[in-house]
């Protein structure tokens, strides 16, 4: 099992903690009293948590059944057994153990509520999404402020893109939480505005989408993502003006991502007859971030369209000195140097600069999951989470100034 299956596991550990101590000590069972404190000073279930937190969970699982056993069963125990059944990949098994608690008589309307939250964590595991979402529904129903059935809803709602729905779940959770954690509710609200938006532009609802995309920035000004979408809008429906200013906002708000604005914002300022403000966009940014290699690229890449080889590839090689490793750098580089004649001091150089080169095709890594993928996704399809993906590098760029 892997770092976040063991998370996983670990926060299912601390939820059932949490419920046994809402219990009182003793509850009568099948005729007789039961001291749930018992149980957990029972040498197996001490092992047990142990053995969880040194992930070994089969011996984990091992002791955990013994501690149950000697303590005549307890709610809490089991819970924990199933969760640990589902991060093995026994989801049957796991259903099994937590629906045969829903069957104990005189369940607690919390105890009731945690059970219906972990079996719907084995239906989600196992694919059974209907299933899943009636459990996590049926959660809130008794506890409205369940935080992990809401989170869970949440997740499920998004993997089947039904994003209206999992705007209202987030904006719950939101309604609940401190001031201190409402910037990042905002910025997920805000890509979930800019999913329904896109929905409004695929059944050509353009005016919607644009209210959509406006209502994404207003919650998180800095989302890319809107202002990318904004700006196609408003070009679709021939405001180039403001189909500029939108990815200028994006260039403004977020330089790191500013990248990806580029190719629009080449092919729009001739349009709206200001072709120098691309270059000078590009300078702008290069001036504002020694390490920028992605305005490097494009404006070489510009400056080789306009039949300007030798400037091109001198900025090229700047960036190839930031970051040795990107595909896209190195084919930009051949296809200049090959306008050129292939000069043998250029290619001496290009080949000196790249010696220590490993290709790759633009890699990103989720910083929550280590999940790659080769082009930038506003949610990773692993973790799910939004906007967590960056652009790795596989040796650090250099310190000291870029070469000229």
């Amino acid at each position: 099992m892997g770092p976040y299956g063991t998370l996983v596991a670990l926060v299912a550990l601390l939820a059932g903690l949490a419920i046994g101590k809402a219990w009182e000590r003793y509850k009568l069972q099948d005729g007789r009293w039961i001291d749930r404190r018992r149980a957990r000073e029972s040498p197996h279930y001490m092992l047990g948590l142990n053995f969880l937190v040194a992930n070994q969970i089969d011996s984990a699982i091992e002791e955990l059944v013994k501690a149950a056993e000697s303590a005549g069963d307890p709610l809490e125990i089991h819970l924990i057994l199933g969760n640990l059944y589902r991060e093995k990949g026994q989801v049957g098994r796991a259903i099994q153990e937590h629906q045969s608690l829903l069957q104990r008589p005189n369940l607690r309307k919390l105890e009731h509520a945690n059970v219906l939250l972990c079996l719907g964590l084995d239906y989600k595991h196992g694919g059974f999404v209907d299933r899943a979402l009636e459990a996590f529904t049926e959660v809130l129903r008794l506890d409205p402020e369940n935080r992990y059935a809401l989170t869970n809803l949440e997740k499920l709602y998004e993997e089947q893109h039904q994003w209206t729905e999992a705007y209202r779940t987030r904006q719950q959770l939101a309604a609940g939480d401190t001031s201190t954690n409402q910037p990042r509710h905002h910025a997920i609200l805000a890509f979930l505005e800019t999913e329904i938006g896109l929905v409004a532009l695929k059944q050509g609802n353009h005016a919607e989408a644009a209210r959509r995309f406006a209502a994404a920035i207003e919650l998180d000004p800095k989302n890319p993502h809107a202002y990318l979408n904004l700006g196609d809008v408003r070009l679709h429906q021939g405001d180039i003006a403001g189909a500029i200013a939108a990815w200028e906002r994006l260039v403004d708000t977020s330089p790191d991502r500013a990248y990806l604005a580029f190719p629009r914002l080449e092919d729009a300022y001739p349009t709206a007859g200001q072709p120098a403000r691309f270059p000078d966009l590009c300078r702008r940014l290069i001036g504002a971030n020694a390490q920028e290699w992605r305005a490097r690229l494009a404006l070489g890449k510009h400056l080789r369209a306009g039949g300007h080889a030798r400037e091109a590839l001198a900025l090229m090689f700047e960036a190839l000195v930031i970051n040795p490793h990107a595909l896209v750098l190195h084919q930009a580089i051949w296809h200049t140097l090959s306008d050129l004649g292939l000069p043998p001091d250029l290619v001496t150089r290009y080949v000196d600069l790249s010696r220590d080169a490993i290709f790759y095709l633009d890699p990103h890594i989720c910083v929550r999951c280590r999940y790659r993928s080769t082009e930038l996704l506003w949610q990773c399809p692993h973790c799910h989470e939004w906007n967590t993906f960056v652009e790795e590098r596989i040796a650090p760029a250099k310190e000291t100034d870029v070469a000229t």
